[in-house]
């Protein structure tokens, strides 16, 4: 044979294992020679081992034979492929990899490559606001597949997870299809391939939802409720669950009569916000952050959402904002800017309310914003869909407040912004997250130095006393700079004395609201009483950091609620853990934990944490 293995023959894993050669479809031999060739098209073109492939053909104990008789698999498949190829030769298809084997494809021979290819288009045409390409590409890849992956393989079709690898990209590829399709009109064209994913995957409530919308849209109304009904029963029976958020507002909106999509249109046509605040003129550094949140949305399976969390004050709002305007121009559709007041002197914002003025910004009519919850959140993703935002959600408090925020598919990027951890955004929504530490001492002195502009000295042992007084931490450094900024002339002897106050009186700035106490105070407020008052115990303790025993003994606990009072602090971004099972406070925090603990706690109390430390240490804990 002549050319590369596309120009002879067409491999297929997507509905059932096919070799065609010149027009005409190859006889295969025995199941375990099928199955072997499945799950080298199945890795389309990435190695398999020879450990994978014994454990493939046989269930339970391999007999000593079996790495021979994978041998002769592939020595079959290869005199398949090429009539007359000698005993033992390698031939130029199926390649030996170290301790495996690779079959060599490309697109053209390789249906489940030229599947990934129209997946990836239909994916990019989505993000960059053309649904029709979307849904054109989308429909020509989910038209390679006649049924399952290695279908007539079963069991094995069934549970190999690299067979359920490939069957969970087609109904991703379905999932996008049906959002095109419904930002298009033409949710109809797509209601085929949702009927067969959803069969397939009869617990998938992403896709169940897809469905429910589409009979719905195709007029199938009490299909559509019948199609609920049932999955809502498969749900309860075998899961124990009822359905979940997504679901339940296709539902919303099967009952409403809300399932008519709203006609595809120019991008131009739909609104445009542009709601960042304005970057920082002085922001310096964090380069190394920034080119990581660059790297990660490089990647194919990038994320859809960065979460930046640190201490009070260390400046993630302003990070946030300028990465935001760093990464605009990619967003074309606009910028959307919520700051959630999880942290500060106004109630705490709830999603309602934030998807209330997001869906006005979005060109949502107020008598047009449904008025319960749920509903809300479904219009909302369906005004995202197919389009490309970029959305700053500033000062969040937790996971759970941010939860209904966040855009149901890929196009758009979200920045959150928490002096909380957000764990549960890296499980439910695959966040990026940034932890954002204390400048690093040069960059600490660019920044002090930049906000001092023509008002400060430029003598390298000022800035430097001042950059220590103030821990690096960049909005004590802004307060400094602006006590200085408020003499007609400061000298380098003023510059420092202005920029090291005695106590946190002198970082309260113009506004005592708005100085390090109330932003402290802030954090300190949310956290439970045990951990307030470990919080408050802390600056009795010597020496530089604190361990889960130290911490115990300073609050009279047993080591386990220790180690869990340790954490909350810790998820507050109260205390930092410098070394595992070793915590250490900013000294600001330490400061304003020792006027807490003073004027909130008795002096017996206080002498009584005292003593339980000094035993602790005396008796080498």
């Amino acid at each position: 044979m002549q050319g590369e293995p596309g120009a002879a023959f067409g491999f297929s894993v997507l509905g059932s294992i096919r070799i065609n050669r010149a027009g005409a479809e190859l006889t295969l031999g025995t199941r375990q020679q099928r199955l072997v060739l499945a799950l080298l098209l199945a890795r389309a073109g990435s190695p398999v081992s020879l450990a994978e492939l014994v454990d493939l053909l046989w269930d339970e104990q391999a007999p000593a034979s079996a790495v021979n008789v994978v041998h002769r698999h592939i020595g079959e498949l290869r005199r398949l492929l090429e009539p007359g190829l000698p005993t033992r030769s390698t031939g130029r298809h199926i390649l030996r990899e170290l301790s495996g084997y690779r079959l060599r494809v490309d697109e053209q021979s390789l249906d489940l490559l030229r599947f990934r290819a129209l997946s990836r288009s239909a994916r990019r045409s989505l993000q960059d606001g053309d649904p029709e390409s979307a849904l054109r590409h989308g429909l020509d890849g989910l038209a390679l597949w006649r049924g399952r992956c290695a279908a007539g393989l079963e069991p094995a079709s069934r549970r190999h997870p690299v067979f359920l690898a490939v069957e969970a990209e087609r109904a991703q590829t379905v999932r996008e299809a049906a959002d095109a399709a419904e930002r298009c009109g033409r949710l109809g064209e797509v209601l085929a391939p949702l009927r067969q994913a959803a069969e397939l995957h009869p617990l998938d409530e992403s896709l169940q939802s897809r469905l429910l919308l589409a009979l719905a849209a195709d007029g199938r109304q009490a299909e559509a409720v019948e199609v609920y009904r049932m999955v809502r029963r498969r749900l309860a029976d075998d899961l124990g669950v009822e359905p979940g958020e997504e679901l339940r507002e296709a539902y919303d909106r099967l009952l409403h009569q809300r399932t008519r999509p709203v006609p595809a249109g120019p991008s131009s046509a739909l609104p445009r916000p542009a709601q960042l605040p304005p970057d920082l003129p002085a922001f310096h550094g964090r380069d190394e952050l920034i080119a990581e949140a660059r790297a990660a949305l490089a990647r194919p399976d990038g994320p859809a959402v960065l979460a930046i969390d640190g201490m009070p004050g260390v400046g993630k709002t302003a990070l946030a904002v300028h990465l935001a305007h760093e990464l605009a121009a990619g967003y074309p559709d606009g910028q959307l800017y919520v700051d959630l007041r999880g942290h500060g002197r106004e109630v705490v914002m709830g999603a309602d309310e934030a998807l209330r003025g997001l869906l006005g910004s979005l060109g949502v009519p107020r008598d047009g914003i449904p008025a319960e919850l749920h509903a809300q959140a479904g219009l909302y993703r369906s005004r995202l869909a197919g389009r490309r935002l970029l959305i700053v959600l500033d000062n969040c408090r937790d996971a759970e407040q941010v939860r209904h925020l966040l855009p149901g598919g890929s196009g758009c990027l979200v920045i959150v912004t928490s002096r909380s951890r957000l764990d549960a955004l890296q499980t439910t929504a695959g966040a990026h997250r940034l932890p954002l530490g204390l400048p690093g001492d040069g960059e600490a002195r660019a920044m002090l130095l930049d906000l001092l502009g023509g008002h400060g000295p430029a003598d390298p042992s000022a800035v430097d006393a001042v950059v220590a007084a103030c821990g690096r931490l960049p909005l004590a450094l802004a307060i400094a700079a602006a006590r200085a900024a408020s003499r007609a002339q400061t000298s380098s002897a003023q510059l420092a004395d202005a920029g090291s106050p005695t106590d946190l009186d002198g970082f309260d700035g113009d506004d005592p609201q708005t100085g390090l106490r109330a932003v402290f105070s802030w954090s300190y407020e949310a956290l439970s009483a045990p951990a307030a008052r470990l919080f408050r115990l802390l600056p009795l303790h010597p020496g530089p950091d604190i361990s889960v025993a130290g911490a115990a003994a300073l609050a009279g606990v047993p080591p386990r609620v220790g180690r869990a009072l340790l954490g909350e602090l810790s998820r507050a971004h109260l205390i930092s853990e410098d070394a595992p099972g070793h915590f250490g406070v900013h000294g600001l925090l330490l400061a304003f934990a020792a006027e807490l603990g003073e004027d909130g706690d008795s002096p017996a109390e206080r002498a009584a944490a005292r003593s339980r430390c000094l035993l602790f240490h005396r008796t080498g804990g």
